[in-house]
């Protein structure tokens, strides 16, 4: 069925008939997927979650860096991104997710946006890097899993690209696909992730306020002693700077000692990574994936930039990148000015490129943007009890707040 509908789709001349096509489809192939589990996309899920609405950091009077946020305070903020996310909960055992991000509403492929990605610590699998790297473009979706779901991912998204209308002829595509290990609350090699749950996720993504914490691709994820998920921020640049957006989502499963707006928090909680000297080896384990996204009219080298100034934030906020951690930055414009035609008739490429020695405010942006989002990621995360009854739990809100305070970290 999913063979024959994708086809019919093909001979759509409407993209929002494709994508309801595609939303059914993805549901059937969820039933294979998924039998006996129960898939979300919307409120933070987790067996034993709390129930009540968890603040972001600016509801607690966090504000982190100089910059004000964009009007979300999300990778949203940058207009034309999408997020999309697919939760998959299942008895005691499924406790993970897809998370997509489209760079813009039009066919990625056709449209390409210049792109980069950074690598902090290079223990994880990032498919597509090496295209990006070359070519520095993105010309698909970029998607995040769990680490033995990658490879599904990948399958599933080339799919979904080959249905579009206008990519009937092609015959290559690079999918961008990055994963942190959630194998503590989830049963990971299962791998249950299927192509409708990323065909759901791509399909489902929208603009305007971001869904955080313990959903889509962070539904199973730890972070900092706690429990990590989702998170995103943004920074606007006043018009004196160029006006431009920057936004962050990210994807938390590292460990470190957690510092918030300078507070040292983990040490003062009695949790981070040291802390007792007989700690087994494998407790240094862990990822994080940084997504930045910007409006800037800027190339991919300067992209690649850029990408480095996330890692500064992953620093503030306590993470060492140890051995086993997989920390990598993916990075893209929206600028039309910048957006790279599949094909074109001409030999040379026209377009307004930002100068270098005004890319400082946008490293600024990315610092601030990608601490806060971390933080926004652990403060929306819920309480989740999985995979052997394990259970990680949400950060305490009233005791980040007291350390926050008796540092100076949070406004009174």
């Amino acid at each position: 069925m999913m063979a024959e509908e994708l086809l019919a789709a093909q001979r759509c001349k409407s993209t929002d008939r494709l994508r309801l096509l595609i939303v059914g489809s993805a549901a059937v192939l969820s039933l294979h997927a998924l039998t006996a589990t129960a898939s979300t996309g919307g409120a933070n899920p987790g067996r034993g979650s709390e129930k009540s609405e968890r603040p972001r950091a600016r509801d607690i009077g966090l504000e982190i860096g100089v910059l004000p946020p964009g009007p979300l305070n999300a990778i949203t903020d940058v207009g034309g991104v999408r997020i999309g996310h697919r939760t998959l909960i299942g008895g005691d055992s499924t406790r993970t997710g897809v998370t997509a991000i489209v760079p813009h509403g039009g066919n990625v492929f056709q449209q390409k946006v210049p792109a980069a990605i950074v690598v902090g610590n290079g223990f994880g699998k990032l498919i597509g890097s090496t295209q990006v790297a070359e070519l520095g473009t993105l010309e698909t979706p970029i998607v995040l899993t769990n680490t033995l779901s990658v490879f599904a991912a990948a399958n599933a998204l080339v799919g979904y690209m080959l249905s579009l209308e206008g990519n009937g002829h092609v015959r290559s595509i690079n999918p961008v696909v990055a994963e942190t290990n959630d194998g503590y609350l989830n049963d990971i090699r299962a791998r249950r992730v299927g192509p409708g749950d990323v065909v759901t996720a791509i399909a489902s993504a929208r603009g305007g306020p971001v869904q955080e914490g313990s959903i889509g691709a962070g539904t199973g994820t730890r972070c900092l002693g706690w429990k990590g998920g989702i998170g995103t921020a943004s920074r606007h640049l006043p018009e004196s700077l160029g006006g431009y957006t920057l936004g962050i989502l990210v994807q938390t499963n590292f460990g470190g000692v957690l510092t918030v707006n300078g507070a040292p928090v983990g040490r003062e909680l009695g949790r981070y990574y040291l802390k007792e000297l007989h700690d087994s080896p494998s407790s240094d384990g862990g990822s994080c994936i940084v997504v930045v996204a910007t409006d800037a009219p800027v190339d991919a080298r300067q992209l690649r930039r850029i990408a480095k100034r996330a890692l500064l934030g992953l620093a503030a906020v306590g993470s060492p990148m140890t051995h086993g951690s997989g920390d990598y930055v993916i990075a893209f414009s929206t600028a039309e000015a910048v957006r790279v035609p599949h094909r074109a008739k001409g030999r040379t490429r026209d377009g307004v490129i930002l100068r270098d020695e005004h890319l400082s405010p946008l490293f600024q942006a990315t610092k601030e943007a990608t601490e806060e989002a971390v933080i926004n990621s652990l403060l929306r995360a819920t309480t989740v009890t999985g995979f052997k009854g394990r259970k990680c739990e949400a950060i305490p809100i009233d005791r980040l707040i007291e350390v926050c305070k008796k540092y100076g970290a949070i406004r009174p």
